[in-house]
């Protein structure tokens, strides 16, 4: 492959089993076949933005922007479909947004669907001069195809207006014969736009519904509720225990559990089950990404944007976190087809500086670095895609690899293993966060789940508790802190006891009247302006020493 230097290459794709790669050179598209290494098609289309192959790579899918004429005429059809393997254009449409611009496919091409002015159009086996199939409801504003196998599936989004709901609804094609024909259907208010996600076995839909605004005045990022939709008619409400934004949800491969980032940071992440019952907490951190590996044996959390880059790589069987480390100004994201692998990268237009990209083993080693010289941008990164099945699922490990990188001018270039601050250097927190848990119940088990309230208990007595023993290990030795000899004395000696249990209780007393002086004397020491009774206390101090002194040594 030879490289395509210019300013204007700015559209590549990779067809869905990584065989073919387009891009467009501000001249042509072109096609490459990867795997013969030679030029397969190439289109005269020099404004071209966005590319997409076909699932069966039968049909190239391009997008230019959409231009009137300066005497306002209509613009040109600006979406084209191009056979690969005659090179023919199949058919042209006008599509004004860029936004949902490429038509869907089923994956074995025998269906294709467009929103054309709030109607879903179907057309068969690739023949685009016939509409084979209309969906007409009152506004349909979004759709998905179901992934996978026939009988192909489609949800769809009405928005709410003039008081009513908007709603989801599930239907098997081409069967469209009013609400009654609809596999399952879900009503909402508080939508303006609607995110949906099929699971892999098109079993079920899950519906992030967000409000530009949240009328409440909490959140930034307005409201966002979830839901869920089974293609048997079941639907749901999410129910989040935390309150805020919904970052980001995620299908596990195996398509019987999802992930959830939600709430005010520092966000949680969940686990939940078909039934949307909570099946592991991982607890409060900076996250607002979730990102399953092909096989669905390992599950990312990560905080990029506007948080530090901070990943979490968990064992997702197990529930065992493998590694944690830190891919600072991230933009994007995505795994290796092998499981095995990660590409994290910072991209222009989002960040203009420091542009490059890291490829990781998930224990948490970079394998390789590469940064762009400061006078260049990088605007795409992306692995070749293989199909399913093409890589075997491994064990997981949680030993980090031992790797040199090999870029000896790169200021990253150095044994890579991950980051382990020693506990005196982590930063401090403003919160605490909260520890995962397990949420399946205990079978068999005669141990009863602990209540958030005796869980955060726990978590406060612990927390003190390693802090008192921080602060007298850490404890400067200045002259505020020099005890007198008869202190030092009581604190280091083994209680005693007299045999009279009043004395030994007049004892107890003494010495703790002698420890509440010590940290009067301390605070004084820090500049801290004393009350006249504590400064009276602090004048007792001798003579309560003596009184102590007497009752020791009369044992």
């Amino acid at each position: 492959f030879f490289r395509d230097s210019g300013k204007n290459c700015k559209a590549v794709a990779f067809s869905k089993d990584g065989s073919l790669f387009a891009w467009c050179n501000g001249e042509k598209v072109n096609v490459f076949n990867v795997t013969r290494a030679e030029l397969l098609q190439s289109f005269d289309l020099p404004k071209t933005v966005c590319l997409e192959f076909s699932p069966k790579n039968n049909v190239l899918a391009t997008w230019q922007a959409y231009a009137t004429a300066k005497d306002g005429t209509a613009g040109v059809p600006n979406l084209q479909l191009h056979d690969l393997r005659t090179g023919k254009c199949l058919k042209s449409f006008v599509q004004k947004k860029m936004q949902n611009w490429c038509p869907c496919w089923a994956e074995d091409e025998s269906i294709c669907a467009r929103n054309v002015n709030n109607e879903v159009h179907f057309f068969e086996n690739n023949n685009f001069n016939t509409i084979a199939n209309k969906l007409h409801l009152q506004k349909v504003s979004d759709f998905m195809l179901s992934p996978g196998a026939q009988p192909a599936k489609v949800a769809v989004y009405v928005p709410g207006s003039k008081g009513a709901p908007s709603f989801v609804r599930l239907y098997q094609y081409p069967n469209f014969g009013g609400p009654q024909s609809a596999l399952a259907n879900k009503s909402f208010f508080k939508a303006d736009k609607v995110t949906m996600l099929w699971n892999k076995k098109a079993t079920a839909v899950l519906v992030v519904a967000s409000t530009e605004v949240d009328k409440s005045g909490a959140s930034y990022y307005g409201e966002q509720t979830l839901h869920y939709l089974a293609a048997s008619g079941e639907s749901a409400v999410v129910q989040l225990p935390k309150n805020g934004p919904i970052y980001d949800v995620a299908w596990s491969p195996n398509s019987v559990e999802f992930c959830a980032v939600y709430g005010f940071m520092p966000a949680k992440a969940t686990v939940f089950n078909l039934k949307c019952d909570p099946v592991f907490d991982f607890g409060t951190g900076p996250r607002n990404a979730a990102y399953y590996s092909p096989h669905g044996h390992i599950l990312v959390l990560a905080g990029f944007g506007n948080l530090r880059g901070q990943m979490e790589v968990w064992d997702v069987k197990n529930y065992k976190l493998i590694s944690k480390p830190v891919a600072s100004d991230s933009t994007y994201f995505a795994w290796c087809p092998d499981g095995e692998h990660i590409v994290t990268a910072t991209c222009a237009p989002r960040l203009r500086v420091g542009n490059g990209y890291k490829i990781w083993h998930y224990t948490g080693s970079v394998l390789h670095a590469r940064e762009v010289p400061a006078d260049q941008e990088m605007w795409q990164v992306c692995w070749q895609p293989f199909p399913d099945g093409a890589f075997p699922e491994r064990a997981v490990r949680y030993q980090a690899l031992r790797v040199i990188l090999k870029t000896p001018n790169s200021p990253l270039s150095q044994p890579s293993l991950p980051p382990k601050s020693p506990p005196s250097t982590q930063p401090s927190s403003l919160h605490e966060d909260e520890p995962p848990q397990n949420m399946k119940p205990q079978l068999g088990g005669s141990d009863k789940p602990v209540s958030k309230i005796a869980l955060k208990n726990q978590r406060k007595h612990e927390a003190k508790k390693a802090a008192k023993q921080e602060a007298k290990a850490d404890a400067p030795q200045g002259p505020a802190q020099v005890r007198t000899p008869q202190n030092a004395l009581q604190n280091t000696v083994p209680a005693m006891t007299t045999g009279d249990p009043e004395v030994d209780k007049k004892i107890k007393n003494l010495k703790k009247k002698l420890k509440a002086i010590e940290q009067l004397k301390e605070q004084a020491a820090a500049g801290k302006q004393l009350e006249k009774n504590q400064v009276e206390k602090i004048q007792k101090e001798a003579a309560l020493l003596k009184e102590l002194e007497d009752l020791e040594l009369g044992v």
